[in-house]
């Protein structure tokens, strides 16, 4: 389930940036579920069905919502708008965009989940423990590296992240990453923790399928409310890392050379053209 979530949340992440991907999304889905669990014919037939409403949807109600979005970016940068209150605001619209995708295919991907048989449910989870040990030696590879180790990963990530929007970094915009980046709190331990949390909730749900009607409602909730399973630690480290992220995206704004603004609205508007060439198809 986390990878049909991963293919999904595509969708809104990358502002479907990939006409070909979007268009041979139930490929990819199938390709990513094959990890998790193996459909029988019966299930994968009523599984097409779902498939086909939610890339239906999708392209018929929210890539306008995308667009649209996109489209007041663009006019932000053009005009000097960008600021951490505006920044801050297209944020919470992308959070709003996963949210409903989520509410949108929670309830039947959880009547679609009452289906698995017994020995699907049991690959599906050992599946998702191999999984998480492949995260726990990541996270212990993280661990035992020096914080100064740690920091400079983090600055280079950052580096990357904002050189892929705007090209090639001042060096003034350098030394500003690099002075924000002991503002944030660790997290991945936390995520794991709370994909656990998650996890292990769900095999408790699972294990009761037999009240299909319970079963799916509950998994439903599970699947629509991450938050209930985040600590309170990790929760206020979040909105610590969201504050300090938007600090920082402020400060490079401000900073923005004409070279950079035009690399950022250009590679704007390709995704603004993929989207509507998605709504024309």
């Amino acid at each position: 389930m986390k990878k049909l979530w991963l293919v999904l949340g595509f969708l809104v992440l990358t502002g479907c940036s990939s006409k070909l991907a979007y268009n041979n999304l139930d490929w990819l889905i199938y390709w990513y579920m094959d990890d998790y669990v193996e459909l029988n014919d019966s299930q994968e037939a009523i599984f097409d069905i779902k498939l086909e409403g939610w890339i239906d949807w999708h392209r018929e109600e929210q890539l306008a919502l995308y667009l649209a979005q996109l489209e007041q970016i663009t006019e932000d940068i053009k005009q000097d708008k960008l600021n951490k209150a505006v920044i801050a605001n297209h944020l919470n619209q992308a959070n709003e965009h996963v949210m409903t995708l989520r509410s949108k295919i929670a309830p039947e991907l959880a009547e679609l989940a009452s289906r698995l048989s017994d020995d699907q449910v049991i690959y599906l989870f050992a599946a998702i423990q191999k999984e998480n040990d492949e995260e726990q030696e990541e996270l212990d590879e993280y661990d035992s590296m020096s914080e100064s180790e740690r920091l400079e990963k983090l600055i280079e990530n950052f580096e990357e992240g904002f050189e892929d929007s705007v090209g090639d970094l001042t060096d003034e915009q350098k030394t500003k990453i690099a002075n924000a980046a002991p503002h944030f709190a660790r997290t991945r331990g936390n995520w794991l923790e709370y994909r656990i949390a998650m996890q292990n909730e769900a095999r408790r749900l699972f294990a009761s399928r037999q009240n299909t009607e319970a079963f799916q409602q509950k998994l439903t909730h599970l699947l629509t409310h991450p938050d209930d399973y985040r600590t309170e630690e990790y929760l206020a480290r979040r909105q610590a890392n969201r504050e300090a992220y938007l600090s920082l995206a402020d400060k490079l704004v401000k900073t923005m050379t004409a070279k950079q603004k035009s690399h950022l609205l250009k590679k704007l508007n390709n995704i603004i053209d993929d989207i509507k060439d998605l709504q024309d198809d």
